[in-house]
């Protein structure tokens, strides 16, 4: 398991990636990220044309019952894959 120090540097790594990652493995990265800050979703699902914000939703969503200390090592895991291209 990751601990909150590794999570935090994850965190900071990511947002200094070589490459940007593709659509997919943001959402997921945001999915992982809230679910290990936040826990389950605990908001509704944004309706209408706001499509920027349901893909996030449902990015959270797919994590859903996932833990925090379990999103929080894919989270690291996941940056350092990212990292190491």
């Amino acid at each position: 398991m990751a601990t909150q120090e590794e999570f935090e540097s994850a965190v900071a790594k990511s947002q200094t990636l070589s490459e940007r990652p593709s659509n997919d493995v943001l959402l997921q990265l945001y999915g992982l990220y809230k679910q290990a800050t936040e826990g389950n979703v605990n908001t509704e699902r944004p309706g209408g044309f706001d499509f920027k914000n349901i893909a996030k939703w449902d990015a959270w969503k797919q994590q859903e019952g996932k833990g925090q200390e379990e999103a929080r090592s894919q989270y690291v895991q996941l940056v350092n894959k990212l990292a190491a291209r």
